[in-house]
């Protein structure tokens, strides 16, 4: 992935003559729902998009007829829900971790991003919202009518998934998680529960006893359990068969024994998707967490370690409810 940043005159230079909506011309009757926990809700058309900092993003995914190339122009998706105003639980701690947003399509495909995996200073995933594409021969258009006027991406994704075509809304939401803290301290085992097919409890010989896996995190390494093995195998993610992608419009939440939280969406460490090395850990450097309890979320690849969660205590698994 590539990105490049423009000016608003740069780029109606580059699409003069189409008569785009963000170039003050055309039909900006079309426009995409911003709305949710935010402090300042907003339909917003291709004209008021376009008003914002641009930048071009060139990505790669594969899909059903194969590997996709595409370059893109629009906002960047952090800095627009950013500035719209995330509402947060005021005294509770990096409450932006315990928060996602919901892609809506027209005929009402759904994905999920933890707002963790956006933030620029954590997983700093990119995403934006396109409301231009550029051609191979550099003429820039509007995005064409199977994929837009509107689309959010997710650069890095393996497959084209989590790229929400003909997106009419995103609604930043609180988790739901409903599990509590212990009071703090070292945590001697944790539980599994939500939308999985077999709730199930974990202490430190049942984690030993699955397969292991090994990451490393600055200049640590961490051993414990795939995170995604552990949702998709060892307890099972329940879905909606009704839905398309159903695991792209769920996430887990890990509680640690202080009541911290921390988010991570099952797109995000789907190996067909973000392919995010996400740990459930019960090791580092070849010993036991100790005082980080018996078991640790590690999220490798975040800028800062806000999303590690030490003395698990629970995780909850979730499925977004539809759009309004």
């Amino acid at each position: 992935m590539s990105v490049r940043i423009f000016s608003r005159s740069v780029i109606c230079s580059l699409a003069a003559g189409l008569a785009l909506a963000a170039c003050g011309g055309g039909d900006d009757a079309a426009t995409v729902r911003i709305d949710g926990a935010l402090d300042r809700p907003a339909s917003l058309g291709s004209a008021a998009l376009g008003e914002r900092p641009a930048i071009t993003q060139n990505v790669a995914f594969t899909s059903g007829s194969g590997t996709q190339q595409r370059s893109y122009v629009g906002a960047d998706l952090w800095s627009l829900l950013s500035d719209m105003g995330i509402q947060t639980t005021p005294g509770a701690r990096n409450d932006q971790l315990n928060r996602y947003v919901l892609a809506t399509g027209a005929d009402g495909y759904r994905t999920v991003f933890a707002l963790g995996e956006l933030s620029p200073t954590l997983g700093n995933k990119g995403s934006m919202l396109a409301y231009l594409e550029k051609n191979g021969d550099g003429t820039t258009t509007a995005i064409g009518s199977e994929d837009g006027p509107f689309r959010v991406t997710a650069p890095g994704d393996v497959r084209g998934g989590r790229y929400v075509s003909q997106l009419v809304r995103l609604d930043v939401r609180p988790s739901g998680s409903t599990a509590a803290g212990t009071g703090g301290g070292v945590s001697p085992s944790f539980t599994v529960a939500g939308a999985v097919a077999t709730p199930m409890a974990f202490d430190l010989a049942a984690l030993q006893a699955l397969p292991a896996s090994t990451v490393t995190v600055g200049n640590s390494a961490y051993t414990g359990v795939s995170l995604w093995n552990l949702l998709n195998t060892q307890v099972g993610l329940k879905t909606d068969a009704s839905t398309k992608n159903p695991l792209l419009s769920m996430y887990a939440v890990a509680t640690g024994s202080d009541g911290y939280k921390a988010m991570v969406s099952v797109g995000e460490i789907h190996p067909s998707f973000g392919n995010r090395d996400a740990l459930v850990a019960y090791a580092v450097d070849g010993a036991l967490l100790d005082r980080n309890g018996m078991a640790r979320l590690v999220v490798p690849g975040d800028a800062r370690a806000s999303r590690h969660v030490s003395n698990l205590v629970a995780i909850e698994v979730f499925a977004a409810p539809a759009a309004p």
